[in-house]
C-alpha cells in the first residue's frame, strides 16, 4: 500500500463526507422551504445549523489530501487541478459568505414568527435564493469537480464543466425560490 493510495482514499472519504452533508442540507432546504408551521420548521433549521459545521472539514480535506495528491502525481500548473481548485474556493466562500448570512436571517425571522403559521417574512426566507444557490449548485459545482478529476480535460473543457454543473445547480435554485401563489381560502359553507 502506497502513500498515495491513502491519501487518495482520504480524498474520497472527504467526498462522501461532503456528499452526505450536502444531502442533509437539501433535505433541510426542501422541508424548510414547504414548512406551513413554525414547528414544521423549526426541527430542519436546527439539523441545518448543526451539518454546516461539517463543510469546512470536507474542504480542508479536500484541499489538503488533492495537494499531496497533486505535488505526488501531478503539477499545480494542471489545468483541470487549478480550476477544480477555483471551484472548491467558490464552494468555500459560498457557503458561508452567502448561504450562512442568509441562513443567520431565516433564523431571526422563525424566532420573531413565534408558534403557528410562519409568516410572509419567514415563509420568504425559507426559500431564499442565496440559502438554495449554496444547497444546490455547490454540489453540482462538486459533480463538475468530480468530472474534472476523472475526465482530466484541458482548460476548456475543465473550465466548461464547472460552469455546466454550476449553472444548472444555480438555475434549480432559483426556480425552487419561487414563492408559489397564495392558496385561496375554502368557500364558507351557507349557513340554512
Amino acid at each position: 500500500m502506497s502513500t498515495y493510495h491513502s491519501v487518495l482514499y482520504l480524498h474520497l472519504l472527504s467526498l462522501l463526507l461532503g456528499t452526505g452533508a450536502a444531502t442533509v442540507m437539501a433535505m433541510c432546504a426542501f422541508r424548510l422551504r414547504g414548512a406551513r408551521t413554525l414547528e414544521e420548521a423549526i426541527p430542519w433549521g436546527m439539523l441545518a445549523g448543526k451539518t454546516e459545521k461539517v463543510f469546512p472539514i470536507v474542504v480542508l480535506g479536500l484541499f489538503g489530501t488533492g495537494a499531496y495528491l497533486t505535488t505526488d502525481l501531478w503539477t499545480w500548473s494542471t489545468s483541470w487541478i487549478y480550476i477544480s481548485i477555483a471551484g472548491l474556493a467558490v464552494i468555500a466562500l459560498q457557503g458561508p459568505l452567502v448561504a450562512g448570512r442568509r441562513a443567520e436571517l431565516l433564523k431571526h425571522a422563525l424566532q420573531e414568527n413565534g408558534p403557528g403559521l410562519l409568516g410572509n417574512p419567514a415563509r420568504k426566507l425559507a426559500r431564499d435564493p442565496g440559502i438554495l444557490l449554496a444547497t444546490l449548485a455547490n454540489p453540482a459545482l462538486v459533480l463538475g469537480i468530480v468530472w474534472n478529476m476523472t475526465q482530466k480535460p484541458g482548460t476548456a473543457g475543465a473550465v466548461a464543466a464547472v460552469l455546466i454543473a454550476y449553472g444548472v445547480g444555480a438555475f434549480a435554485a432559483l426556480r425552487l425560490s419561487r414563492m408559489p401563489a397564495v392558496e385561496a381560502a375554502p368557500a364558507a359553507e351557507p349557513v340554512a
